[in-house]
């Protein structure tokens, strides 16, 4: 497969801290990563992720879903903003909205989301609490694209956190976390560098890397 000699261009949504915008940014401002942010969206204007692409010249725009009478009409700003900086692909970044089926299929392929679990185990909020409540030894962090079903869509990588006797869920969440931070940049670059296909539910990766997280 032919490798990509121009940067992607990304478009990061976020609701609140933004540390996975952070470790993008930080991965974008590597010579050799090939992609670019060239704009940053929250539906929260203070939401402090908004000062990490501030800080290093990164458009921002707040687009508040309160001033919208339904999420149709939220939805068409996202696109319309998105569209405006001419976005190829679009990272969920901690973004706590629900997406509309119709923008999801507008940009299906073309959007991807990172969930703080091994996907299809423990959908939705609170997936650090449901691993430690459903006992399990093993959890971690998937980026996945984004289809209308709630943390659904192929799977594009997984990382593996272990699980450990005194954890509470701050103490999972931040191993966690600190797997999400590596594991984002790695599959945006798979992305961007025109490795990954997506075959109906399932994503097929040329020279895929070692996993990170457990051996």
């Amino acid at each position: 497969m032919a490798r990509l000699s121009r940067k992607r261009t990304l478009g990061v949504l976020i609701s609140g801290r933004g540390s996975n915008l952070k470790a993008l940014l930080d991965a974008c401002a590597e010579p050799d990563f090939p992609a670019r942010i060239a704009v940053v969206l929250s539906n929260r204007a203070g939401a402090p992720g908004l000062e990490h692409a501030a800080r290093v010249g990164v458009p921002t725009q707040v687009i508040d879903h309160r001033t919208y009478p339904d999420r149709d009409g939220f939805d068409a700003a996202l696109d319309a903003a998105l569209c405006g900086a001419d976005v190829e692909l679009v990272c969920l970044a901690g973004f706590m909205r629900l997406l509309t089926p119709g923008f999801c299929a507008t940009w299906a392929g073309r959007m991807i989301n990172i969930h703080p679990s091994l996907l299809p185990a423990f959908k939705g909020l609170n997936a650090q609490a449901q691993a430690l409540a459903a006992g399990v030894r093993i959890a971690g962090c998937t980026v996945h694209y984004v289809r209308a079903e709630t943390d659904g869509g192929p799977i594009v990588l997984q990382a593996a956190a272990p699980v450990l006797p005194a954890d509470d869920e701050a103490a999972l969440s931040a191993r966690i976390l600190a797997l999400e931070h590596r594991l984002y940049p790695q599959a945006v670059r798979l992305i961007a560098e025109g490795r990954v296909k997506i075959d109906g539910g399932r994503c097929i990766i040329e020279g895929l890397p070692p996993p990170l997280g457990l051996a």
